[in-house]
């Protein structure tokens, strides 16, 4: 299960950085959301994203027990959004021991 993980969010992160590098050549962020922002649908796609980020986070929030860490990964979550939520993912499989269980991985250290 654990390595599974590790292949679905290393995915994901790829993913992410592709399509967003090719936005990028495209036209920045935000010029496309001044474009966009008139549109009902941008903003209730945009509202539901922050919210997954805002629920992610919470879990993150539980992991890390160092204010500091907390305050940079709020950060970079909202900056970075499913690129942040990969990385993060990923440390905490790569960090966990090759026989650990799914629990380990959600569960705080110690709890």
């Amino acid at each position: 299960m654990i390595n599974g993980l590790k292949i679905l969010f290393s995915l994901v992160l790829l993913s992410m950085l592709v399509v967003t590098t090719v936005a990028s050549l495209d036209r920045g962020v935000f010029e496309a959301g001044a474009e966009l922002w008139a549109d009902p649908w941008f903003k209730a796609t945009l509202a539901d994203a922050y919210f997954g980020f805002l629920a992610v986070y919470v879990w993150i929030a539980y992991k890390e027990r160092s204010w500091a860490r907390r305050i940079v990964w709020f950060v970079l979550l909202m900056l970075l959004g499913n690129i942040a939520i990969a990385v993060y993912i990923l440390i905490q499989l790569f960090r966990l021991p090759a026989n650990a269980s799914v629990e380990q991985l959600l569960l705080r250290k110690g709890a």
